[in-house]
């Protein structure tokens, strides 16, 4: 199956598969992905992950584990701001907080993707790729 934003998709799995209370997932492997799960290992949303071959088939899985507190998944809310359709950039004096400073942003920048709180310390925008709380 053919996948135009894969963002969108890594995000509507997490979101689908904490709903549904699953320790671990699995997504298409690719470097976006991977530099969005880094910044969630990074600031502690997910346990961990994995890349992983599939025997007998050129195409690489990301495995990822969830990570819940007391039950409840420490993802509450995981929402895609910018989509193919629309780019959403900010400069980081325009950049809103989320959830008065509980939650992050994850902007792509020009030296990589990071978390709206590296992107401050560095004093960059970028484009807001999602926003995790």
């Amino acid at each position: 199956m053919s996948c135009i934003d894969s963002i969108s998709d890594l995000v509507t799995r997490i979101r689908n598969a904490q709903m549904a209370s699953k320790k671990t997932l699995n997504s298409p492997f690719s470097k976006a992905r991977e530099a969005v799960l880094k910044v969630l290992l990074n600031e502690g949303y997910i346990r961990g992950y994995n890349v992983d071959e599939i025997s007998g088939s050129p195409h690489k899985v990301l495995r990822i584990e969830l990570k819940y507190f007391e039950g409840d998944p420490v993802i509450c809310e995981i929402k895609r701001i910018s989509k193919p359709g629309r780019r959403v950039y900010s400069s980081i004096k325009d950049l809103s907080f989320v959830k008065n400073g509980f939650g992050i942003n994850i902007l792509s920048t020009d030296r990589g993707v990071m978390s709206d709180v590296e992107a401050r310390k560095l004093s960059l925008g970028g484009e807001v790729i999602c926003s995790v709380f």
